[in-house]
C-alpha cells in the first residue's frame, strides 16, 4: 500500500549549511530552542560566524528550517513505512513498534513539535503555523491508512490516533513509558478491531 505524495526535486545544500542544521536539529531538541545561542551552534558546526550568516541571516531563520526538517523527515518516514507495507494493518502495527521503540530511546526528549510549539507562545507565529500544518498532514495520512483499513469513520479515527501518538511521547517523557506504550498499542489494536468489525 502507499500512502505518499510527490517528490520534490533535490537541491544540493552546501556542507556547512546542513552541518549548522544538523547541529540544531541536535542542540535544539535536546537543550531548548530558546536556550541554544548562534555562538554555541557556530562552535559546535566549525564555521566561521560569517558562514553561518551566509546561510542563515539570523536564529529565527535557523529554527524555521529546523522545524521544516523535522516535519519533512517524519513525514518521508511514515510514507516510506507507507510503500513497503502490504496491508493497512501491517503498516499501523509496524509503526506502533517504531513508536514504542523511539519513545524508549536513550535520548528521547518528548514530542519536538509539542517542545517547539511550547517556546512560541503565539499561535500566529510561523513556527507555531508550521507545526499546525504538519500535525494536519499528519492526520490525513492517518485518515487515509484507516480508510483502506475499512475503518467506518477514518477522520475521526485520524484524530484519535494522533491524540493517541501525542500522548504517548508526552507521558513516555514525563511518566511511565512501559504504561504509556501498553496503552498507545491498546489504543491502535482498537482502531484496528473497529475496522475490523464494520467489515460487511
Amino acid at each position: 500500500m502507499s500512502v505518499t505524495t510527490p517528490l520534490a526535486p533535490t537541491r544540493r545544500v552546501a556542507p556547512a549549511k546542513a552541518r549548522i542544521l544538523e547541529t540544531a536539529m541536535t542542540r535544539f531538541y535536546q537543550d531548548g530552542i530558546r536556550s541554544v545561542g548562534v555562538d554555541r551552534l557556530i562552535e559546535e558546526s566549525s564555521v566561521t560566524k560569517a558562514t553561518f550568516y551566509k546561510h542563515y541571516g539570523s536564529k529565527d531563520r535557523l529554527i524555521r528550517d529546523y522545524v521544516d526538517a523535522l516535519a519533512t523527515r517524519a513525514l518521508d518516514d511514515f510514507d516510506t513505512r507507507a510503500g513497503a507495507a502490504v496491508t493497512p494493518e501491517q503498516l499501523l502495527r509496524e509503526w506502533t513498534d517504531h513508536l514504542v521503540d523511539y519513545v524508549h530511546g536513550e535520548n528521547f526528549r518528548g514530542d519536538p513539535f509539542l517542545n517547539a510549539a511550547a517556546e512560541f507562545a503565539d499561535p500566529a507565529h510561523p513556527v507555531r503555523e508550521r507545526i499546525t500544518e504538519h500535525f494536519e498532514l499528519v492526520t490525513e495520512r492517518f485518515a487515509s491508512v484507516l480508510e483502506q483499513l475499512g475503518h467506518p469513520l477514518p477522520g475521526a479515527a485520524a484524530d484519535r490516533l494522533l491524540l493517541a501518538t501525542l500522548g504517548l511521547e508526552a507521558w513516555s517523557y514525563t511518566g511511565d513509558v512501559i504504561a504509556a506504550s501498553a496503552a498507545f498499542r491498546s489504543a491502535v489494536e482498537g482502531l484496528i478491531a473497529e475496522a475490523a468489525t464494520a467489515a460487511p
